[in-house]
């Protein structure tokens, strides 16, 4: 099959106009949102959008407001032309890659007034908040999905999934896809997509995508590459501790407590340093204490400045 090279789009109105052509010519359209520096992962979230859309738009989106201004905004990896040559290798191909150089440019100036008098931004509460607010750049409306976005990440990153929700919302309104894919790696950032969905009417059908793993089982994250040959191969204790867990839950094992102590254990062994292990119920993400029901076991640890994710489904 010839290569097949997308078409760049940059500009909001010219995204949502190629969207509304596709949809007169009675074409479905299916969206993959990523921040770039593509990996095996991400082209197996295209090769799924393709089995359920026409036509194939992926963005590629560093965004701000999911960023705190002490977390990697600056230094998360990037290489716009090196996707480009990724997406035109993909059996079938991409239509289209939109592109924004920001989303959260409206054409006005900044309201100075929303800024302290240190540069940052402060939110009602007095505390400051995204890598965009701190930029002030007047953007103040946030979607929220308020229970779901609590635990797990949502503890170690106040902001993460505000900015998330938020900035999906933005592509939902100028792609107008007929189908989202979403890697089930981001477990959390899954769930919540889904049910702002639900909760506010779009209709977009969202899918989640299996994780992908590296031949040594490491979950592929764009992160990994900031990982030293020494962190990569101690990280290598996520993946391992976790399928040792659900061995055991499969074996019998349902008292949540040991199973996590066994996670923790091990990583912390390996020289990472835990930010949670929690077992969840995968609808709800709801903590439980034994296995009497479909669960994720959901794993966040640093390895040097990396921060990593990864889970694995415990259907028994």
């Amino acid at each position: 099959m010839a290569a097949k090279e997308p078409e760049i789009i940059r500009d909001k109105d010219q995204m949502r106009r190629w969207s509304r052509a596709m949809r007169a010519q009675g074409k479905t359209i299916g969206l993959v949102p990523t921040m770039g520096y593509l990996h095996e992962g991400h082209v197996s979230l295209i090769r799924e959008a393709r089995t359920h859309a026409d036509v194939l738009a992926v963005s590629i989106y560093v965004n701000p407001g999911q960023f705190a201004p002490s977390e990697d905004l600056s230094t998360y990896p990037s290489d716009f032309h090196g996707d480009i040559r990724k997406l035109t290798q993909i059996p079938g191909g991409v239509d289209v890659v939109f592109n924004p150089h920001n989303l959260y440019d409206y054409g006005g100036s900044t309201d100075a007034s929303a800024r302290a008098s240190n540069g940052a931004v402060k939110s009602g509460g007095g505390e400051t908040v995204s890598c965009l607010e701190d930029k002030g750049v007047g953007h103040e409306t946030w979607v929220r999905v308020e229970r779901l976005e609590k635990g797990m990440c949502g503890r170690s990153r106040p902001v993460f999934f505000r900015g998330v929700a938020t900035v999906v919302s933005k592509l939902f309104n100028i792609v107008e896809p007929d189908v989202a894919v979403f890697g089930k790696k981001d477990y959390q950032q899954w769930r919540i997509i889904q049910r702002m969905v639900r909760d506010l009417d779009f209709s977009v059908r969202v899918i989640g995508s299996e994780i992908v793993r590296e031949h040594d089982g490491l979950a592929m994250s764009s992160r990994n590459v900031r990982l030293s040959p020494e962190e990569r191969e101690k990280a290598l204790s996520i993946s391992k501790s976790l399928s040792e867990a659900r061995s055991s839950a499969e074996k019998g094992q349902v008292n949540c407590k040991v199973l996590r102590d066994l996670v923790i254990q091990a990583i912390s062994e390996a020289g990472g340093r835990v930010d949670y292990a929690e077992i969840v119920d995968q609808e709800s993400l709801e903590s439980v204490e034994e296995i009497r029901r479909p669960v994720v076991f959901c794993v966040a640890a640093w390895f040097g400045k990396v921060r990593l994710i990864d889970n694995m489904e415990i259907n028994i």
